[in-house]
Order: C-alpha cells, then sequence, then structure tokens
C-alpha cells in the first residue's frame, strides 16, 4: 500500500483544480522540500513549474529538531494510578510539551521543550473562529520487554502534513516533527510509563492551529504547533462489544471533496450533537452511512471492518475504500489491511483463508448478510478505541445483533488481528523487533 500522499488526488489528470494548486503553492512556501518529494505527475510537476519559474518565492526556514531549546520544569505533575478517575478523565498530561511558531515573513522559528502548561491566543486568532486547526492521534506504549514503542509514527506525520495543507497551515518535513515527537516521549516516558507498567500507554496529540490575530477570512500568516502527551484508559474492553446507531438521512460526516480524508477538527465538532444523543440512548458511537445508499463510511472515529462470507461462499474482510477522500486513512485501518493481506491469505491456524477488500458498500448488504447468515463478525479500528469488536448495530428502526464469536466477547479474526497488533505494539508474541515498531530511547 502506498504511503500517505502529501496532495489531494487528482481525477483524470486536472491540474487545474482550486485545492490541488493551492496545496501545492503552499507547500512551495513553507516547505519546498516536502513539494520535492510529494507524489506528483509528471504532468503536473511539468504545468506547476511553468507557472512559477519566474516567480519562485524565497524559502523560509523550514521546521528543523535539531535546533531544539529545552527547559525543564520545576514543578513535576503527580503520574495517576492505574484505573484512577484521574487516568480515565483524559485531562491529566504529562510534565512537558514541544512547542514551534510559523510565522509567512520568517517561516519556522526554532522549536521548544517546555513545561506544560496553557497557551496564549488573542481573542481574533484564526483558529477560534475559521477552524483552521488539525491533529493527529498516535499512543506511546511500555512494552513487556520493558522498551518504549511508537507504533508507524512516520505515518501519522506524513499525514499530519497532508491535513495543514489542506486547511492552509504551513508545511514541514514530517522527519522533523517525528524527531520532536520522539524527543518528548523520551523525556517523559521514563516517568509517566515505568517499567513495572507493562501494557500501558500515554496518547500523543501533535496539533497545528493558526494562530493569526488577524480577523479576516484569508490564509493564516501565524501558525503554532504543539505536541502534548496526556493520559488516557484503554476504550476497547466493552462488554458484548460496541454498540453502534447508523446515522440518519440527515446526518451526514463527510462527503466527496470535502475534507473526510484529513484529521481536522471541522470534522470532529459537527458530529458532536448527533454523537451526544447516540451515548444517551445506550449506543457508543454513530456509524456514519454517505447517500441514498446508505453506503458505510466510519464507526465515530474509527474506520469500520465486516467479515462475512458472499453468497459465492467466499471469506472477506471488507472495509471501506478511499477513493472518494470520505474515509480517513487511518495507521490501524492501513495496518490490519496489510496484516489481513499477508497473514489470511491462506489461512491461520484454523482460521479460514480470507479476501481482503477495500470497497463500496452498503447498509442493505450488511443487513442481508446477518439475515442470510452470512455475517461472520465486525470490529471498528482506530488510534483511540484500537480494535473493538461490535455486537449490535440499530439500523432505520430495526435492531440488528452482530456475531461474538464463541465467547461471546470478540469474533475469532478480530481478536487475532487484535493480538497481533497487540505484539508489535508491546514488543510480545516474538514481535519484540518489528518494522512497525519505532523503539524510543529513554532519557
Amino acid at each position: 500500500m502506498p504511503s500517505i500522499a502529501v496532495t489531494p488526488h487528482e481525477e483524470n489528470g486536472n491540474v487545474s483544480d482550486l485545492t490541488a494548486q493551492g496545496i501545492k503553492h503552499a507547500l512551495q512556501k513553507t516547505a519546498p522540500s516536502q513539494l520535492k518529494s510529494a507524489s506528483l505527475s509528471d504532468s503536473t510537476t511539468q504545468v506547476h513549474s511553468a507557472n512559477h519559474q519566474h516567480d519562485a518565492p524565497t524559502p523560509l526556514a523550514e521546521l528543523d529538531a535539531s535546533l531544539l531549546q529545552t527547559t525543564y520544569t520545576t514543578s513535576p505533575r503527580p503520574v495517576p494510578a492505574l484505573g484512577s478517575p484521574e487516568m480515565a478523565s483524559q485531562k491529566v498530561c504529562t510534565d512537558h510539551m514541544i512547542q514551534a511558531r510559523w510565522t509567512s515573513s520568517t517561516g519556522w522559528d526554532a522549536p521548544t521543550l517546555q513545561p506544560y502548561g496553557p497557551l496564549s491566543l488573542m481573542p481574533t486568532a484564526s483558529c477560534l473562529h475559521y477552524a483552521t486547526e488539525c491533529f493527529e492521534g498516535m499512543k506511546l506504549y511500555r512494552g513487556y520487554d520493558g522498551k518504549l514503542r511508537l507504533f508507524r509514527p512516520q505515518l501519522n506525520c506524513a499525514r499530519m502534513l497532508m491535513s495543514t495543507s489542506r486547511i492552509a497551515l504551513p508545511g514541514f518535513p514530517p522527519e522533523e516533527l517525528l524527531k520532536l515527537i520522539v524527543r518528548l516521549c523520551a523525556t517523559d516516558g521514563a516517568k509517566w510509563l515505568p517499567k513495572d507498567r507493562p501494557g500501558s500507554f500515554l496518547y500523543i496529540r501533535p496539533t497545528m492551529i493558526a494562530s493569526d490575530p488577524a480577523l479576516g477570512v484569508q490564509r493564516p500568516t501565524e501558525a503554532l504547533l504543539f505536541v502534548i502527551l496526556t493520559c488516557f484508559a484503554p476504550m476497547d474492553a466493552l462488554d458484548g462489544g460496541m454498540r453502534l446507531l447508523a446515522s440518519k438521512d440527515d446526518m451526514v460526516r463527510a462527503w466527496p471533496g470535502g475534507f473526510g480524508y484529513a484529521k481536522v477538527g471541522a470534522n470532529y465538532g459537527p458530529s458532536l450533537v448527533a454523537q451526544g444523543e447516540a451515548r444517551a440512548l445506550g449506543y457508543h458511537q454513530i456509524l456514519w452511512l454517505f447517500g441514498e445508499e446508505c453506503f458505510v463510511t466510519e464507526a465515530g472515529a474509527s474506520n469500520f471492518f465486516v467479515v462475512w462470507r458472499t453468497r459465492e461462499g467466499v471469506m472477506q474482510i471488507v472495509t471501506a475504500c478511499l477513493t472518494e477522500r470520505i474515509v480517513l486513512d487511518g495507521v490501524t485501518r492501513r495496518s490490519v489491511l496489510e496484516l489481513a493481506r499477508e497473514r489470511f491469505a491462506i489461512g491461520y491456524e484454523g482460521l479460514e483463508a480470507v479476501e481482503v477488500v477495500e470497497r463500496k458498500f452498503s447498509m442493505a448488504e450488511v443487513v442481508e448478510a446477518v439475515e442470510e447468515g452470512r455475517l461472520i463478525e465486525a470490529f471498528a479500528a482506530g488510534t483511540a478505541w484500537f480494535v473493538a469488536p461490535v455486537g449490535h448495530i440499530h439500523f432505520r428502526g430495526k435492531d440488528f445483533k452482530v456475531p461474538m464469536g464463541e465467547n461471546g466477547q470478540s469474533g475469532r479474526y478480530t481478536a487475532v488481528v487484535k493480538e497481533w497488533l497487540r505484539g508489535i505494539m508491546w514488543g510480545t508474541n516474538g514481535q519484540e523487533s518489528h518494522e512497525w515498531g519505532h523503539i524510543v530511547d529513554e532519557k
């Protein structure tokens, strides 16, 4: 599977698309190294070069982790006990954070590692009015072998560049962001994920906001990148599986030509009303559908998978495709697909071989599979929820029970995929040296 793209897909080679051109122009100004490395067609590159060979702007300072300035806290924060309300609150952060400021006149300032604390913004800041904000979700894991690990962090950093470019925020070299994340994890990891807590994790939230104090609707001229580490309780242990409420006709999360493929704040705020109502009714997440055909897209903020047998008798793992750029190219999603294609191709420990399919599929197909006894199991996958089996879906006034395996807690394919990923993230089951596990050397 190809790496996460920097620039949006251009159908039929159309290089006049305003969004695509705007992203290229922004990268040329703010992170020319990324424009050079972006995956562009030859024709696009030629047109772009021809249009700008006489007016190439002077490159601004790019983000450079080697310039990091460090100030350690003099007021260390207490580490919450496992299972405590503080741990579950999602409000407790570690002792330090990363910050880096950008302006349109000078580029990136030297980044800082500094004590965790509040940000200073003017009331007219662009992010407070125009949703010029994006973020990533990652985790730092304390392995059972005593090591700290990140899971495929280069994919998150590449996706964040795509997201910032989509909403007129400055570009940056993803490898420099990764270096800053690693430095923060190395600084706070030993204290906040002690070696006597194997199997625990911290949530990592890299974020960029437009801090431009001008109220006008325009490209921001100032931005702030910051990275924090937050205590987070596991979310995947659900008795009876995840309960999903399928969205109705008046509820749309993303649409073709929009920005559903980017991890921007504007994707999440408008969904919170429906999400709150769903939880009040006893559901964990909204199963987001799209169009009159009720195509299945995502489960809350996670990718959604079904395991079913076709009418022809073929066992499949199916998830929504990325072609219309409605669905987020999740790192966990990508990893599930790659592992399933590699390890389920000829069956696995008594499990039948599986065909892995990425395509548009509708709720009508899911309902038919349930009614005909062909639905084997379903699960959601993402950084926050990890791999969570789905046990119940409510759609158009009807309840559909999703099989949960012999133990009533998880289907077998779901459990195996989850165990594979756990092994890589926490260094177990012979996966201590897997290439997806990025070791963090502790300070």
